[in-house]
This record gives C-alpha cells, structure tokens and sequence, in this order.
C-alpha cells in the first residue's frame, strides 16, 4: 500500500468497495465515475485522484467493470492478505466484534477471545473460543498474531496494553477511550466511539 493514502483517501476507498459490493450483489456489471462520485456525495476529481491513487488503470475509466475494480481495491489495500488477531476482553463490545462476519472479507481472522472472568473460559462465540489472559503471551508466539483487539474496561487498559505489548503484539485496535503508553515498535489504532459521537450531538 502506497505510503502517500491518507486517512480519508482509505475511508473513501472502503466506501467504493462498499458500494461496488452492492453493485456486485444486483448483478450490475458496470458504474461510471460520476455515479460512484454521487453515490460518495464527493466531486467526480475527487473520485478520480482516489483511483489514480491506487494506479487503476485509466483506459478503464469510461466504463468501469465492477468486479475488476472491487478486486483491484482489494488487491491494493491487502484485503486478500490474512491479519491474524486476538480479542482483548469478552464483554459486550468484544463479543460483538467476535460476532461480526464481514471482518473475514477485509482479511482479518480473529482467532480467539480473552478475558480473567474464569466463568467464560471455553465457551465459545461465533466459534471463537474465550481463554484465560494467562494463556495470551504463548498462543501470540505459536499463533503468530500481531493484532490485538483492545476491548476492556478503561480502567485496565492501560495494564494490558503492556501486557499485550510485552507478549509481541505489534498492532493493538484500541476500542477504549484510554490514552495507551507502549513501546515505539507498536503501532495504536485508536478507535474513539466517544469522539464520533460527540461529532454527532456537537452539531445538534
């Protein structure tokens, strides 16, 4: 993947996908530039820049096959490349990022949950299996997973972040609203549900 997509030129190109899916599911075959651009509400530029971007090849622009396009974003942005993870704490929220299929489309395999309530241990979500924490620093190494899903109270966060970095996680999905302090070599996705929602209610 090209070092020079920014954060919002990967949103839309999720959002090209998105909408090619349900191209492909009608069985529509073909989409211009500009009905990708409307259905976006961007500019057609806009659009444009996006597939130059990712070196679409621009005599394919008059007429856009929808297959070749939606294969060719998910070439470009590793959806076909496997990303093995782990979730990070079985409450509410974990559970319900376990349960979600459409992870599996964009290549990420979630292997497992965990958690320290020893009631949840070995039972099972979307067969995902949920395991004592204790056990996380020698399934990441036998596993070879480098993404942890950070799903826990915020008040723990914080400790497991370093725990999970300390194990060889080198990506950690953060879905709390903690501030994580980890080593230089591990990267933090922070995914602040908070923050989006105050964009929300901040309008009204």
């Amino acid at each position: 993947m090209s070092s020079e997509l920014t954060k919002i030129n990967i949103n839309r190109l999720t959002q090209y996908h998105s909408i090619l899916s349900d191209f492909e599911y009608r069985n529509e075959n073909f989409i211009t530039v500009s009905q990708l651009s409307s259905l976006l509400k961007t500019d057609i530029e806009t659009t444009l820049e996006d597939l130059k971007s990712i070196e679409y090849p621009e005599q394919n622009l008059s007429k856009i096959n929808v297959t070749d396009l939606k294969n060719h974003i998910e070439s470009f942005l590793g959806f076909k490349k496997i990303k093995k993870a782990f979730i990070i704490g079985a409450g509410n929220l974990g559970t319900a990022l376990a349960k979600y299929r459409d992870f599996e489309d964009y290549g990420l395999n979630i292997l497992a949950l965990f958690d320290n309530d020893k009631s949840k241990f070995g039972t099972t979500i979307n067969n995902k299996i949920i395991l004592d924490i204790s056990k996380l620093p020698n399934l990441v190494k036998k596993s070879k997973v480098d993404i942890a899903i950070l799903t826990v109270p915020k008040k723990y966060a914080q400790i497991m972040a370093t725990y999970i970095a300390a194990a060889g996680i080198k990506y950690i999905w953060n879905f709390t609203p903690a501030v994580l302090d980890v080593p230089d070599d591990v990267k933090v996705l922070n995914e602040n549900i908070i923050e989006n929602l105050l964009k929300f209610t901040s309008e009204q």
